[in-house]
């Protein structure tokens, strides 16, 4: 079995909360690191999410101390959404 992690950086142009955080975290980009599985058995090559964790603080706030802290995927992707319609 291969596992593969990606790294993405996603923008907040307002503060937002997730349910993994105690306190909101201000506006800014972060780094989103995805660790998935390849699923054996099937006629193509798939992948499935196994762990979706973001750094904090802001890559922009970042002075060499930071967290990488375990989201839900669905969680941080509304709050994204939430935050393009403020």
């Amino acid at each position: 079995m291969t596992d593969r992690t990606t790294e993405t950086e996603i923008t907040f142009s307002h503060p937002f909360r997730l349910s993994a955080l105690s306190d909101p975290q201000p506006a800014g980009t972060y780094r989103v690191v995805t660790d998935e599985e390849e699923i054996v058995g099937v006629s193509f090559r798939a992948f499935r999410r196994t762990s979706t964790m973001l750094q904090i603080p802001a890559i922009e706030f970042s002075r060499g101390s930071s967290q990488i802290i375990l989201v839900d995927p669905i969680e941080l992707t509304a709050a994204l959404e939430k935050d393009k319609q403020a």
